[in-house]
């Protein structure tokens, strides 16, 4: 069986869309879900597709062709097809490719910020893990999967690190928020610097790192069709580190991560203390993730197997049932009885309706719904976080209908949630007293800025991955145009601020690489949706919750 339940053998350059199809009763199963309900995709690009879109299901863009490149006019790809490429794609690549950071002589990542016109490192001069992921999925496309590979096998040396932070020593799974490398040109040597969360502000360890490297490894191996990497005992071990931190048991009575603020993308403190949804979410995908690629050849991997098995049904339960808001369900929370005991409650967290905010009666449009944004006892945190959502559709953490939703959100709240650039981090922002609590005062959180409510130009990457596996890729489209009105000319900033997010963020670096690069991902998806099998996982049938809607309220 060569480790693996449920696997035929296969050699080390078979696609990895065989060993996706696990099944959850025996490991995964993998349903069909047809797209040809959506056909406004350009239908020039769709009969050029090599995929073969017109057979059916989405689990089409499951099968990636290893090696084949963008057709988009770069360094490493000259082909072109029926996409001519936008002007500010030529820049995008010169940029993305001035940020490789080397170590001795193998680019091993990209930096997260650099001046354009002085060839100067800006504050932002260090490798961050979850920034790079934009930039490796890029180069993926590209036919450049050396890069990814070093940086995986960097960060995973990191991970071996001894971690302490004061006196205090971290688990052995952490993976570092971010490396730098120290060049001495006397000595003519190499250092590694890295950060496990003991520079970063508020001293908070990154939860999302580990999650995003076994994402990156699944790309990676779907990408080029070599197991080699992700079965090496390097990797196997790495993966096994990462999920015992997450797995381990404990006095929670949920399945969801409990985490500290600023602990992911929001690195600063807004109130995501608890369970959020961008954790939870990457958290889901992690696990799915590693369940594709863990060998089963000894004792060890077959318990770690059982038990993301068993928390997948659960964290796909609890997610699907407590955190999905749409119109029926908010009306039901607003009618919800309290002070409930015993194990009949139905409104289990004791939720106070009062509580609710009144924007969001506003905000929720009749057709449409969203992931919030934390579920923790007597608290709701009804905010939308962008991340979270998109990934929640990658992962199939979302059933179809509720992707389905969420992209209807979006259309319906177009000016909320996208405005003048795309994508808003969260909404809405926070302000006033609230703010004061929440942040702390926090001078680069103000409203409608940063975190805060602020536009970040990266999420393109995830909104455009989402609306293809939904089979709307004229909002994507609609989305990418919008970025391209700005982002060359404003010299690629990090984030926007303002309700509309139309203007370049008051403390915002230029030439910022994620946004260079989540352009540049959005871009290629579009032009070959097949590139979504990097970065998607199908639907798993046997987690379907069967949710009924059941009412608690005074009659």
């Amino acid at each position: 069986m060569d480790g693996h339940i449920g696997l035929k053998k296969i050699g080390s350059h078979a696609s990895i869309s065989e060993i996706d199809d696990f099944d959850l009763s025996r490991l995964l199963d993998k349903p069909r879900l047809n797209i040809e309900r959506q056909r406004s995709f350009d239908e020039r690009s769709l009969s050029e597709l090599s995929i073969g879109l017109a057979r059916g299901g989405m689990d089409n863009y499951d099968t990636y062709s290893p090696g084949v490149r963008s057709g988009f006019d770069t360094p490493a790809s000259s082909t072109r097809n029926s996409f001519e490429p936008h002007p500010m794609v030529a820049d995008a690549w010169e940029s993305l490719r001035r940020s490789l950071v080397h170590f001795r002589g193998q680019p091993v990542g990209t930096i997260a910020a650099v001046d354009h016109q002085a060839e100067e490192v800006l504050n932002y001069d260090q490798v961050f893990v979850r920034d790079f992921v934009p930039s490796a999925l890029a180069f993926l496309m590209n036919g450049e999967p050396d890069i990814v590979k070093n940086f995986l096998l960097k960060t995973l040396h990191l991970q071996g690190w001894e971690k302490r932070v004061d006196r205090f020593k971290l688990g052995e799974g952490v993976m570092p928020a971010s490396f730098k490398v120290l060049h001495d040109p006397v000595r003519k040597t190499d250092t590694l610097i890295a950060d496990f969360g003991e520079s970063a502000i508020g001293r908070v360890a990154p939860v999302d790192s580990g999650f995003w490297w076994i994402i990156l490894l699944r790309a990676y191996t779907k990408s080029t069709g070599d197991l080699s990497l992700a079965e090496s005992p390097d990797c196997q071990k790495g993966m096994k580190l990462i999920l015992t931190l997450c797995l381990s048991e404990g006095f929670d009575t949920f399945p969801t991560l409990l985490c500290a603020d600023g602990c992911c993308m929001i690195d600063r403190r807004m109130g995501i203390y608890g369970y959020p949804i961008e954790i939870q979410a990457l958290f889901f995908m992690a696990l799915r993730c590693a369940l594709s690629m863990l060998k089963q050849d000894d004792a060890e991997g077959k318990e770690c197997v059982e038990r993301i098995v068993k928390r997948l049904h659960a964290l796909s339960y609890h997610m699907r049932s407590y955190f999905w808001l749409d119109f029926q369900q908010l009306n039901d929370i607003y009618r919800y009885k309290t002070e409930e005991y015993s194990h009949t409650a139905v409104n289990k967290f004791n939720v106070i309706p009062d509580s609710i905010p009144e924007w969001v009666f506003d905000f929720m449009p009749t057709r449409g719904g969203y992931f919030i944004g934390n579920v923790s006892p007597a608290r709701m945190d009804f905010r939308w976080f962008a991340l979270g959502n998109c990934v929640a559709i990658l992962s199939s953490l979302a059933t179809p209908e509720q992707s389905m939703a969420i992209m209807d959100l979006i259309e319906a709240r177009w000016d909320e949630l996208v405005g003048e650039m795309p994508l808003k981090i969260s909404y809405p922002a926070i302000e006033s007293h609230e703010w004061r609590i929440v942040t702390g005062c926090d001078p680069k959180n103000t409203r409608w800025s940063y975190h805060n409510g602020g536009s970040w130009p990266v999420l393109l990457w995830l909104v455009t991955a989402a609306c293809i596996k939904t089979g709307r890729p004229q909002i994507a489209r609609r989305a990418i145009e919008l970025a391209e009105s700005r982002l060359l000319k404003d010299g690629w900033p990090e984030y926007y601020d303002g309700k509309l997010g139309r203007y370049i963020g008051k403390q915002a670096r230029k030439y910022q690489t994620w946004s260079i690069a989540g352009y540049l991902v959005a871009k290629m998806m579009l032009e070959d949706p097949s590139h979504l099998g990097m970065i998607s996982l199908e639907e798993d049938k046997q987690m379907k919750p069967v949710i009924k809607r059941s009412s608690s309220w005074t009659c």
